[in-house]
């Protein structure tokens, strides 16, 4: 079945940098384009970052641009966003997404929390 399993949450300060990874199985990874969505408690899912299944094309939000960039690696199945300059704002659950078949799949979640 689909997975998709995030990491590299933490807690940082305000300025520093997070790398986060995604690590997908259980279908055509090189395939597929992927994204990153992040939520906070009460919001909606916001997209940040969409990349193409070969990670050629790539798309970053305007409330992030310049700050996040996206990439994959298909050869280990993982999706990456590093993020820099990190605001207490980007305090989120950070996710992963891919869509199968008109199906949306979401990752569990990883805690990116910054804060002085």
């Amino acid at each position: 079945q689909v997975q998709l399993v995030e990491s590299g949450g933490g807690s940082v300060q305000p300025g520093e940098s997070l790398t986060l990874s995604c690590t997908a199985s259980g279908f055509a990874v090189g395939r597929s384009a992927m994204s990153w969505y992040r939520q906070v408690p009460g919001k909606e899912r916001a997209l940040l970052a969409r990349i193409s299944a070969d990670g050629s094309s790539t798309a970053i939000a305007d409330s992030v641009k310049g700050r996040f960039t996206v990439s994959r690696d298909n050869a280990k199945n993982t999706l990456s966003l590093q993020m820099n300059s990190l605001k207490p704002d980007d305090t989120a659950v950070y996710s992963c997404k891919v869509v199968i078949l008109r199906l949306p799949f979401f990752g569990q979640g990883t805690q990116v929390t910054v804060s002085s």
